[in-house]
């Protein structure tokens, strides 16, 4: 294939690929800690018919928060294993083509640095969302199936979960989830994969020690603590997406409700897919400009 015959459309799509051939774990470590919660749930299981007797003693809504947790703490597990992997893929993304000066031979290709940077961007903002909901719902398939063989060998009638815990509205909370993860962390893939780009020496201290020190410049300096309130309510999870209701601190939903009117309206959003567009923007001028490391 000549450079003439090269299309916008596939030098993006290769681009994609090239990303998911070159790191590997993007894919793997949600199927990996999916598989570490199964373990987990397995061996957990073995006390499984005595926890349901006991569990049917409280009242029904207590009943179907107390089934639904475990299937909510793996897709905490899941989705908290996903964003780890996305920060170290970000962090390297842009800087080790410059260590290793593969950036010489990626620049000799007909593929555009914006392409490239797009391509990179894509994988976490996109990408790794929809592997890590497949991946829950899968994980969440495996342990109702799990669940259900331990009750009927215990002589237990295995109903008590299919009646209980809310599957339809699980699996619209794990899709919902998805999309708002990639919506909500954009401007966090962002700025990494702008560190990625600038760093000429540790991408990973510089991405995470940097807004520590602004945190503590404006702490001493003027006694306040909104950089440090930002990247918590930034960092702090999907809650935002959804509406949790909750009797004091015991939670009376088994799953959480989505709240698309709520999220999307929600200015921090779209301020949010701003700054990401913004640190895109320079990511690509720096790949265009950067010399190798």
């Amino acid at each position: 294939m000549n450079a003439s015959t090269v299309t916008p459309r596939s030098a993006y799509l290769w681009s994609v690929r090239r990303e998911l051939w070159d790191f590997r774990p993007l894919l793997g470590g949600p199927v990996i800690a999916g598989g570490v919660v199964l373990v987990g749930f397995v061996l957990s299981a073995l006390q499984l018919p005595q926890n349901r007797l006991e569990t049917l003693t409280l009242e029904p809504a207590r009943q179907a928060v107390a089934i639904a947790l475990p299937y909510d703490l793996a897709a905490l597990a899941i989705i908290a294993t996903s964003l780890i992997i996305g920060a170290v893929y970000c962090v390297g993304a842009l800087y080790n083509e410059r260590r290793d000066r593969s950036i010489l031979f990626w620049k000799s290709l007909p593929v555009s640095d914006l392409t490239t940077v797009l391509a990179k961007a894509i994988l976490p903002v996109a990408i790794l969302p929809a592997v890590a909901a497949i991946v829950i719902l899968v994980t969440h398939a495996l342990m109702l199936a799990i669940t259900t063989a331990i009750l009927m060998m215990s002589g237990m009638d295995p109903s008590s979960t299919w009646t209980r815990l809310p599957f339809g509205s699980l699996v619209g909370a794990v899709i919902w989830g998805a999309f708002a993860m990639a919506l909500w962390y954009a401007p966090l893939w962002g700025w990494l994969l702008m560190v990625s780009g600038w760093a000429r020496r540790g991408p990973f201290l510089w991405a995470f020690l940097t807004p520590l020190a602004l945190a503590l410049i404006e702490k001493l300096a003027f006694g306040s603590g909104h950089v440090i309130s930002e990247i918590s309510y930034r960092l702090g999870g999907l809650a935002h997406a959804f509406t949790i209701h909750a009797h004091g601190h015991t939670p009376l939903d088994p799953v959480p409700v989505p709240d698309p009117a709520g999220f999307l309206t929600n200015p921090d959003v779209w301020i949010g897919l701003v700054v990401a567009a913004a640190c895109l923007g320079v990511g690509v001028w720096q790949r265009r400009y950067r010399d190798p490391v």
